[in-house]
Parts: structure tokens; C-alpha cells; sequence
């Protein structure tokens, strides 16, 4: 197994990798919208595309890139979110041939009131 933890993101909050790959296969840790610098940005949209260039340099560093991505798990804190986090990921997928199947889940919160949306993928090399 390989940790794959980009120098452009912040550290993980604990003892885990932002990502691993084993074999063929990538898994990220759930990313929240932390920029490198410690901020959070404003709104889901803000956020979304956050959590989303986390898990591209995550998939980078293995060799992959979004055409890899077999699934996309994501959870957001309330129901009116799920419009702007969903234009945010349609966007980022428009042009694969093969989208990647995706869940998107309501939950009650993250570890920081200010986070609205969090999205971990899973993807298997070429």
C-alpha cells in the first residue's frame, strides 16, 4: 500500500492518509473544504469545488485523474445544499464518457460548524 498525501493539502485532523492506493485500486479520506492555508471557504459551491481539487491532487499523486473514478460518496449538511453541490460535481464530469456512480447522503454535521459538504472518491488505475 501507498499513502498519497499531496503537498498542497493540509495535514489530516488525525492518524489517517488523505489517501491510499493498493493495487490498482485509490481510495481518498473524506475531504472537507480546507484550503492549504487553514480557510474555509463561503457556501456549498465554494466548498464543493474545494473537496473536489483535493480529491484531484489526492488521485494525481497515484496516477489517476476523475476518468478513474469509480464512486463518489458525499454529504451535506442540509437538504438545500444538494442543488449546488450536485451542479458542482455534474460540471466536473461532463465530458468522461462513463460518469462515476455517486451517493449523496444528508447528515447532521462535520467537525467544524463552518463545513457543508464533504466528498471522498474511489478509483481504480489504469
Amino acid at each position: 500500500m501507498k499513502t498519497l498525501q499531496p503537498a498542497s493539502l493540509p495535514a489530516p485532523f488525525g492518524r489517517y492518509s488523505h489517501g491510499v492506493a493498493s493495487g490498482r485500486i485509490v481510495v481518498t479520506s473524506g475531504q472537507l473544504a480546507l484550503a492549504g492555508d487553514g480557510t474555509i471557504p463561503e457556501g456549498v459551491t465554494a466548498q464543493a469545488e474545494l473537496c473536489f481539487a483535493n480529491i484531484r491532487a489526492i488521485l494525481a499523486e497515484a496516477g489517476a485523474d476523475f476518468s478513474h473514478v469509480l464512486r463518489f460518496n458525499a454529504f451535506v449538511t442540509e437538504r438545500v445544499h444538494m442543488a449546488d453541490y450536485m451542479a458542482v460535481r455534474d460540471r466536473l464530469v461532463a465530458d468522461l464518457p462513463v460518469k462515476p456512480a455517486s451517493t449523496l447522503m444528508i447528515v447532521s454535521g462535520f467537525t467544524r460548524p463552518e463545513f457543508l459538504v464533504e466528498v471522498e472518491a474511489t478509483a481504480l488505475l489504469p
